[in-house]
């Protein structure tokens, strides 16, 4: 039976997960705590790359013989597929665990409740959902990838006072030096970041993370339709930093081959469609192994990714900038400030203080 003290460990097991983030793509963040029937911690693990040990076997080795009579508490069902690791279930029963915990199932076929059967035919005791939502939200990337095929995607905006994201053609600095580290960091972990190409225009950015300690190379994404940026735009020579992929028309491509070719030998990924179909666009980037995507700009790309349905978190980063626009100013996605201007809304909205701006998220 679960208990308060099921929900703690869990609680645990989670903070642990989190020591992953950013490194296990395209695994799941997954945390495990092994505790005894006196409520003494005995082992603890979290899985932290691809390839690398999962959380089950690691804080089962750290309790060793203990671990006998035990109870692990797991964000993730345990795997019972051979991957680049042998099947967690088999560490588990070898190791005598009476009883596993568990937040959620494992979304992926392979497991998506073996994982839990198998326990149960060989004597453990399972019992799920403690702490779901939680787990959920943290493995919100995997689940939406497995499920939908498609990135979890965010939908990050910054505006000034008027509700302003900048002025036509012009680069303006909205954020102050705490809201751009906490950008970074939040660039440092995403698997992709998104632009569109008006946004690359008015700004030519780099779009690296900077300041920030980043384990796997970031995919940038510039949708191009009309293939309107120059071959000397910033971001086509950042490849050593990662990937960029160039979204495209395929009759744009059939305009003008050449310059096509030259970007595909400079090391650009072109990913062509006959049609502006966000949604393909989207399951292709799934398919390139793309779990989370952060859609930077410009409003008109935001705004098409919404009425497509394909934003799954919302952030707004509110300045107090002034912004005298003389008619030039780009307003904000409207559709952002009506989800996230008040309380009242159907979502459960978070404010965190960064320096002089404020940051406001939900869900879309």
């Amino acid at each position: 039976m679960t208990s308060t003290r099921d929900a703690d460990w869990m609680a645990r097991a989670l903070f642990l997960a989190e020591r992953g983030r950013g490194g296990t793509g395209p695994n799941p963040l997954v945390g495990a705590v092994v505790v005894s029937p006196e409520g003494v911690v005995l082992g603890q693990g979290a899985h932290r790359v691809a390839g690398g040990p999962h959380a089950e076997p690691l804080a089962l080795d750290e309790a060793r013989e203990a671990a006998r009579g035990a109870t692990l508490y797991c964000t993730l069902e345990p795997c019972c597929h051979v991957g680049r690791t042998p099947p967690c279930v088999e560490r588990i029963a070898s190791a005598g665990v009476r009883r596993v915990v568990t937040a959620i199932e494992d979304p992926n076929p392979r497991v998506n409740g073996a994982g839990h059967a198998w326990l149960r035919a060989h004597g453990i005791v399972v019992e799920t959902g403690v702490c779901e939502g939680a787990a959920r939200r943290q493995n919100a990337p995997f689940v939406t990838w497995m499920l939908q095929g498609r990135p979890w995607t965010i939908l990050k905006t910054a505006s000034s006072v008027e509700g302003l994201v900048g002025l036509a053609g012009r680069r303006v600095d909205l954020s102050g030096a705490s809201a751009n580290r906490w950008m970074h960091r939040q660039r440092a972990w995403i698997d992709a970041l998104m632009v569109g190409a008006g946004t690359v225009l008015a700004d030519d950015p780099a779009l690296t993370a900077r300041g920030a300690f980043r384990r796997r190379p970031l995919t940038r994404v510039i949708v191009d339709w009309q293939g309107r940026l120059p071959t000397q735009a910033r971001v086509w020579s950042t490849l050593s930093s990662g990937p960029v992929i160039m979204v495209v028309l395929a009759s744009a491509v059939q305009a003008a081959p050449d310059r096509y070719q030259r970007l595909a030998a400079q090391g650009v990924q072109l990913h062509v469609h006959d049609t502006r179909d966000l949604r393909g666009v989207s399951e292709r980037l799934g398919q390139s192994g793309v779990q989370s995507l952060l859609l930077e700009g410009g409003p008109g790309l935001q705004q098409a990714w919404l009425d497509a349905g394909l934003v799954d978190w919302v952030q707004w980063l509110k300045t107090p900038v002034t912004l005298a626009s003389g008619g030039d100013g780009v307003p904000m996605v409207s559709a952002v400030r009506e989800r996230l201007a008040s309380d009242s809304t159907r979502i459960s909205l978070a404010r965190v203080g960064l320096g002089d701006d404020v940051l406001v998220e939900g869900q879309a």
